[in-house]
């Protein structure tokens, strides 16, 4: 049992884990004050007050281009524009699988006997037992604390830094090989020389048969 044989066990678990059923801006400047015209009776020397406006001539204050109010130099203040109701948008939330998505499946090979059975879980922790046709020999469920153990367990072996193959140069006839998947990663390894990480998994797994 070497590279081989890892090589079949990730395939048989990428294989069977599938298999399951701002603010506001003011319009204009601040108009300037409309003048005044005189009362008609002349005194000697300068006006008794400043001219009144001509026809045409924008008043001090007023821009090129804003139309005049009927006997004013100048035009009002546009309202400011109503503040936006629209809600931000919420912040994304980072979760794990969906009570439907696989958590983790595992695929154990060899031994004594040389069967092979594998256990695919789901985030909500209902889990699948098949055999090696891919034939769903059972369905069970773990418990709320089982299911937190588990997800500890994967969380600290880190898949992402685990060897994707851990095999022996001397293989052992009856010794188990693992297929793992999990977080989109995929692992193998034999019994005599698991990672420590995922002896932890192996320690939160289901039993791979079903109690009789």
């Amino acid at each position: 049992m070497g590279l081989a044989t890892a090589a079949v066990a990730l395939a048989v678990v990428a294989a069977l884990g599938g298999c399951s059923s701002g603010g506001s801006k003011e319009g204009a400047a601040s108009p300037a004050p409309n003048a005044s015209t005189g009362t008609g009776t002349a005194t000697s020397g300068a006006p008794s007050g400043p001219p009144t406006d001509a026809p045409g001539t924008p008043s001090p204050g007023q821009s090129a281009g804003q139309s005049t109010g009927p006997g004013t130099g100048t035009t009002a203040p546009a309202p400011p524009p109503a503040p936006s109701t629209s809600a931000p948008a919420p912040a994304p939330t980072a979760s794990g699988p969906e009570a439907g998505e696989t958590l983790v499946a595992v695929t154990r090979s060899g031994g004594m006997t040389g069967k092979t059975s594998t256990l695919i879980i789901k985030g909500d922790g209902s889990f699948l037992r098949l055999n090696a046709k891919a034939e769903t020999v059972d369905r069970d469920k773990l418990s709320a604390a089982a299911l937190t153990k588990l997800r500890t367990a994967l969380r600290e072996a880190d898949f992402p830094r685990l060897p994707r193959i851990s095999m022996p140069k001397d293989p052992v006839s009856d010794a188990f090989t693992y297929a793992f998947r999990h977080g989109g990663y995929e692992v193998a390894a034999a019994q005599t020389t698991l990672p420590r990480p995922l002896e932890g998994v192996l320690s939160a797994l289901p039993p791979f048969e079903p109690r009789s």
